[in-house]
């Protein structure tokens, strides 16, 4: 299957614009078993779900067919809601001099599940990575404040939740859970809706074909496998839905090839692959300080262009092992590349604190690591007994050094970090440097 390169793919979080009025892109677009019937609608005949969750009414997949997009798209919007998010952007001028300026930027998502006390909306990771404060404009124009509740930037997904007990009865009363359909089942021809927040000027409506599945796609940390459609995808449509004739969600609208000789070639994620996903991330508890992960590597990302120059296997290289830690004793050594948590592909570091940030201390975990093996990589897994922070070394030098202690709040490392979870690792540019 055809590699493209993801430094020429477009990712749309929205037109992002400095508070002010300027506006900037780049290769990123900054951009019935409730307590009361005043609950959320919740899609009928769902195919797929987000598990331990309660609905009550959803968007319909029985629209009829003299309906065609518009009956389709009527029965959608209810489900889809417009992100607004606040951020600050950092900028250094030709001086050295680093400035500070508030940005806020616009994206798409859509309410995948709710219980007793929260509604989950799924959306891309960089509609929602760095912000500082997340609204939400649902269907009947009314706008509340969002948490993010997780994400896993290795899918480039995210949940944000915004409490039931903060709704109108009104807004109860007109929004919906959507539908979610099986993208498995999808066939290449087969019409595709896309809606969601195009350019923040609210929800609207594209639509096209499916071109092809299971499209390998390459950005700078990772792989993935996308639908392609031909139906636009614009700034703004990052997280909002791809549908099928049905509508039900086949997919999460995530970017878009940008090139002047190309047309038409837009990409989402498949339902199948964000489902557990989401699931993880809205099934997932708070970890108190005391029980935060220990896992005791420092390592690095190992891009697809990496891997394809030095022959490695994408994932994160194991630059050193902590002696007496957690991955020692399960036998991960130095010159391993981690390729999945508890089943889960990991691909970069701040994938890994990510998906670590939902584990406790004590919890046993399956990790896949790929082993040099006379010159072939193969693949190993082990169980890891996770340690706790309090138990980790404590730092004696800079911080690129620090032994994969958890920690809770988001941070900033620099490439060679350790496995602290709810850390962040950026960097996987100076791996081979």
């Amino acid at each position: 299957m055809r590699k493209n390169n993801f430094l020429k793919i477009t990712t749309y979080a929205a037109v992002f614009g400095l508070i002010g009025g300027m506006s900037f892109e780049g290769t990123t677009y900054i951009s019935n078993k409730y307590l009361n019937k005043s609950a959320v609608e919740s899609t009928s005949s769902t195919t797929k779900s987000i598990d331990n969750t309660k609905t009550l009414s959803s968007t319909s997949t029985k629209t009829s067919s003299s309906d065609g997009v518009s009956g389709i798209s009527e029965n959608v919007l209810p489900s889809i809601v417009a992100i607004d998010v606040k951020t600050t952007e950092t900028s250094t001028d030709v001086f050295g001099r680093t400035y500070k300026q508030d940005a806020s930027g616009s994206g798409s998502g859509i309410i995948v599940a709710q219980d007793s006390k929260n509604i989950y909306i799924a959306t891309n990771n960089h509609v929602v990575a760095d912000a500082n404060s997340v609204s939400v404009t649902f269907n009947d124009k009314s706008v509340y404040s969002a948490v993010v509740k997780g994400t896993d930037s290795d899918s480039d997904l995210a949940v944000v939740e915004v409490p039931v007990s903060k709704l109108s009865a009104d807004t109860l009363s007109n929004i919906k859970v959507a539908t979610l359909g099986d993208s498995s089942k999808t066939k290449v021809g087969a019409q595709a809706i896309a809606i969601g927040n195009a350019l923040g000027y609210g929800t609207s409506v594209t639509v096209g074909y499916i071109s092809a599945k299971d499209r390998e796609v390459s950005s700078e940390d990772t792989n993935m496998k996308l639908l392609q459609t031909d139906a636009a995808i614009n700034p703004g449509n990052s997280g909002g839905a791809l549908v099928d004739s049905t509508g039900a969600v086949i997919g999460i609208n995530s970017s878009k090839y940008a090139d002047t000789s190309v047309e038409g070639m837009g990409f989402a994620i498949p339902i199948n692959t964000a489902i557990p996903i989401i699931n993880d991330i809205v099934k997932s508890q708070t970890v108190s300080e005391d029980e935060q992960a220990y896992f005791g590597i420092k390592g690095t990302d190992v891009s697809s262009e990496y891997a394809q120059y030095y022959n490695l296997p994408e994932g994160i290289y194991v630059s050193s092992v902590t002696s007496g830690s957690p991955a020692e004793k399960a036998g991960i050594k130095k010159g391993d590349v981690v390729v999945k948590y508890k089943g889960k592909d990991v691909t970069t570091m701040e994938g890994l604190q990510e998906k670590m940030s939902r584990s406790k201390a004590g919890d046993k975990v399956e990790i896949t690591v790929k082993r040099a093996d006379n010159g072939e990589y193969k693949e190993v897994k082990v169980t890891v007994t996770l340690g706790r922070k309090s138990d980790a070394p404590q730092e004696t030098t800079d911080s690129s050094s620090s032994e994969g202690n958890s920690d809770s709040d988001n941070g900033s490392t620099n490439n060679g970090s350790d496995s602290n979870s709810g850390q962040n690792s950026r960097n996987g540019g100076s791996f081979f440097n």
